[in-house]
């Protein structure tokens, strides 16, 4: 019967149904491959990732990192797989946000010393791409102000530290801003000057004896103090003398009013009245170095067989030990009453003269010109004096040049050196007065 009933379906009819089958098979096939647009039934586009922002390194913000491909889309709900999400935007980054670090914070300034003066140490650098570089810090100076703390002699007006050959190569500052110790005594200034701990120590009084000084020591006189003898700095450095009379042993030994030698270096010795020595007033020999005298009256109470008042240099033939050394600054000094020679004499040692005095009438020699030195004598007054400038102790090497004085215009040799310190001379035509009415303690 199924056969009969087969065979009475028209041929055409069939193929027709046929036909209909393969095409819904073809459809149901469609729905399950990957989908390539369709908005109803497509999968969702991966989320687009943007690159975070790179850090600014020293040359700005680098690109940010690549987006991610997008995510693949899920499956359409009620349908066939949707397709493949397209891919993430790859949008690179914007330049990175400048880092977190902050400039640097100023430096301090430098500490002392030498010059000091050190440089102040840089800022902290910022962080990681920070906006700006730690400032540099300010320079430092020479050192600290030489304190003027229970100083109470008039005027009151004290230099803040030296000029000259003792600022250099580190500078002098002495006992810094340590509190004052007062002495009376010959043996309490001994104790308190001894060493090297950085010490201010203040004379009261009149002491009588050899006071010896060690190494980073302020010495301030209070008014009216006086040491009878002989002040020692043999091997001493980085000392500051200030407004203190000191008076020879006056023909009772060969010893000098203020003795500098062995290498001393970086001294300063600052409106002091020194007298009487009985082999000088201020004698600087064996190589020391870095020496300022300022303000201060040399003089002798009366004639004696030997008034020389400041010797630069002992010997000739020292200088495999002198030469390059015994630098020596002298400004707004008076050579005065009965000096004889030695104002100064050098030998081997660059040495400035500037705004400084000459009235010792009945000289032999003011300047004294020994070998190889190289001196600068520069607005200087020359009053009633003789020998202004002796050339006799001299050799080839030796150098003088007169700068602007009046009563002196000796030049010896070439060109004198120039000063590595600043300074300001004062006009020639006031030097006197100044001189007078400043020098010596207050």
């Amino acid at each position: 019967m199924r056969n009969q009933s087969r065979d009475l379906i028209p041929k055409s009819l069939i193929k027709t149904s046929m036909l209909l089958a393969g095409a819904i098979v073809l459809l149901a096939s469609c729905g399950s491959q990957p989908h390539s647009g369709g908005a109803s039934d497509a999968g969702p586009d991966g989320p687009a990732a943007t690159g975070a922002g790179g850090t600014r390194g020293s040359g700005g913000g680098t690109g940010g990192t690549s987006g991610n491909g997008g995510m693949s889309g899920g499956s359409s709900v009620g349908g066939a797989s949707g397709g493949t999400g397209a891919g993430g935007t790859r949008t690179m980054g914007s330049g990175g946000r400048t880092g977190g670090g902050t400039g640097g914070a100023t430096g301090k300034g430098g500490a002392t010393g030498g010059g000091g003066a050190t440089a102040g140490v840089g800022g902290a650098t910022g962080g990681i791409g920070g906006a700006i570089a730690g400032t540099g810090g300010m320079t430092g100076g020479t050192g600290p102000t030489i304190s003027t703390s229970g100083i109470t002699c008039t005027p009151q007006t004290w230099d803040a530290e030296p000029i000259g050959w003792a600022t250099q190569s580190g500078g002098t500052t002495g006992g810094g801003n340590a509190s004052p110790v007062t002495v009376t005594s010959l043996s309490a200034f001994n104790a308190a000057a001894g060493g090297s701990t950085p010490t201010v120590i203040h004379v009261s009084g009149r002491i009588s004896g050899v006071a010896v000084v060690g190494s980073n020591k302020t010495i301030w006189g209070l008014c009216g103090a006086e040491i009878d003898g002989s002040l020692d700095l043999s091997g001493s450095s980085n000392v500051v003398v200030r407004n203190l009379k000191v008076v020879g042993p006056n023909g009772s030994s060969s010893t000098d009013s203020v003795h500098v030698q062995g290498g001393d270096h970086h001294l300063w010795f600052d409106h002091m009245d020194i007298s009487d020595g009985d082999d000088g007033n201020l004698d600087i020999t064996h190589g020391c170095d870095f020496i300022t005298i300022s303000w201060t009256k040399f003089h002798y109470s009366g004639r004696r067989a030997h008034q020389f008042c400041d010797l630069i240099g002992h010997d000739d033939n020292n200088g495999a030990e002198d030469s390059g050394h015994l630098n020596v600054t002298f400004h707004h000094v008076w050579w005065a009453d009965n000096v004889d020679q030695r104002m100064p004499r050098v030998r081997f040692g660059k040495v400035h003269v500037f705004n400084s005095l000459y009235t010792a009438s009945g000289d032999t020699a003011c300047i004294e010109v020994g070998v190889s030195c190289n001196i600068r004598s520069e607005h200087n007054v020359f009053q009633g004096v003789t020998n202004t400038v002796d050339s006799s102790h001299s050799n080839g090497a030796s150098i003088i040049q007169s700068i602007g004085n009046i009563g002196s215009n000796t030049n010896i040799g070439s060109a004198a050196f120039t000063p590595p310190y600043a300074y300001s001379a004062d006009p020639v035509t006031s030097v006197a007065a100044s001189v007078m009415a400043g020098v010596g303690p207050k």
